[in-house]
Formats: C-alpha cells, structure tokens, sequence
C-alpha cells in the first residue's frame, strides 16, 4: 500500500463520459491487433499493443503477460493496467498532469486494457530537436529548466516513476509555459522519503540523450532547476546524484554503441 501522503493542489481526475459499453466490445479487437475504424496502432514493446483514435481523442493499451514473475507480482500490488490506471490518477490527484483514466478491464482472454484521453503534447527529444539551432539555445534552457523543476516537484511529493525516459514525458507549450505529463506510469511508487538510489535510477534515465543532442551545460541547468525542488538534499548530495546520473547514463550509452557496432561487424 502506497504512503497517505499530502498533496499540495489536490484535485479530483475528471470522470468520462465515453459509453463504457462500446469501448468493452472495442478492447477484444484491439487486443488482437485487428483492423478497427479510426483506430491506428503505435510501436510498442511485445508485452504490450497500443492503439489510439486521434478523432475521439482516445488512446488504448493492453498489457500482455510477461511470465511468472510479472503474475506474483499482480497478485501483490494488482496487475499492470489496474497500477497504470491507479498511479495514473494518484499523479492527478496531486496536481500533476497525466493520463485521464477512461475504462478498466480485462478481454475474454484476461489481458488487462486501460482506455485513457489523449494527452496533447510531443515527447522531450522531440522539443529538443526543435531546439538544436543556435538561434533556439534560449527557448531550450527554459524549456530545460521548467522540465527540471517538474521532475523536482515529482520527487519532492515523494513519486518516482517506474521508467522516466525522456520519451515517457510529453511537453505542450502554453503561451510562454509548459505542461509536462507523465505517460507510462504502471511501475510508479510513492514514498514518504525517496530512497537516493531510486531518485539516481530516474535521473540516470532522463539522462540517456546523446551528447550532440543535450550539452553538459543544458544537463546542469536541468540539475540546478531539479535540485531547487529538493529541499531536503544537502548541495553536495544533489551535485554527487548530478555526477553519477550523468557519469552512468553515458557508460551504458557507450556500451549500446559498442554492443551495435560489435552486432554490425559481425
């Protein structure tokens, strides 16, 4: 059971008015990668199939099984789409952009779904991109600082997110500000006081970018905007995390290049 912690701005997620009857009858069809009207698949991993329909604004993932250790696992903390759909609305309840839950269940075949809204926005490497001209180095320090002070106010409520590629957040700009939302958040926690090692498992994951397309400078500010949120840290407990995230993110990035080229000769 996850800590009853306070959250500042809380808020109820909005209820659906989707006819939960239609989408039962959609999720079979989906599951099985049938051809549905309106809906397109999405790249995902093997233990998953994802859909979305742009004209209604709905997004469809199933969760497939993963074996043995993935089903004691269900039966401790609930299944992969009951965590998605419950850390889901755990974000929201705090103040924290993320998928709006739209309907639960299971297929005949007992797979898990989750139908949610769509969440406007692009993924962090995709702002990044746009940000890569000379001309945009303004435009992308604020961007990366505004994107360091959410992940610090994530930590500093005590969640931590289960996978936090930089893809797993989706940026929307409004106006002069951004609205970052959390995706993918079945392997979620929440703590009362985030262990160092998980704070440095999401830090080093934010960090998987390239060099050419993040600098170490733009790495440091998202640092010093993230380290603000995080009170409870002493200065050289955040630059030591700030150190080994990006030390260990370009280790394992250097090993998936060499694993590569080692793949390419071969």
């Amino acid at each position: 059971m996850q800590p009853q912690l306070r959250c500042a701005g809380s808020r109820r997620a909005p209820v659906s008015s989707e006819p939960e009857a239609e989408l039962v009858l959609l999720a079979p069809p989906l599951s099985a990668r049938q051809e549905v009207a309106g809906w397109h698949y999405v790249d995902s991993s093997r233990f998953a199939v994802v859909a979305c329909n742009p004209q209604r604004a709905l997004y469809y993932k199933a969760f497939l099984p993963r074996g043995w250790p993935e089903r004691l696992k269900a039966l401790l903390r609930g299944g992969r789409g009951r965590r998605a759909r419950d850390n889901s609305d755990a974000l929201l309840h705090c103040g924290f952009p993320a998928p709006v839950n739209v309907l639960w269940g299971r297929t005949p075949g007992g797979a898990e779904y989750l139908f949610t809204r769509l969440v406007p926005g692009d993924p962090v490497p995709q702002w990044l991109r746009r940000f890569a001209d000379a001309g945009a180095a303004d435009r992308r320090r604020t961007f990366l600082r505004a994107l360091g002070t959410q992940v610090g106010r994530l930590h500093g409520s005590g969640f931590v997110h289960g996978d936090l590629r930089p893809g797993n957040i989706l940026a929307d700009r409004q106006g002069e500000r951004y609205r970052f939302t959390f995706i993918d958040n079945e392997s979620n926690s929440r703590h009362r006081e985030v262990p160092g090692k998980l704070l440095l498992k999401n830090l080093v994951q934010l960090n998987m970018l390239p060099a050419h397309q993040l600098s170490r400078s733009d790495r440091w500010r998202f640092f010093q905007a993230w380290a603000r949120q995080m009170p409870a840290l002493e200065p050289v407990e955040s630059r030591l995390l700030a150190r080994a995230a990006y030390d260990t993110a370009m280790r394992r990035m250097r090993a998936k290049q060499a694993q590569r080229a080692d793949y390419a000769a071969f």
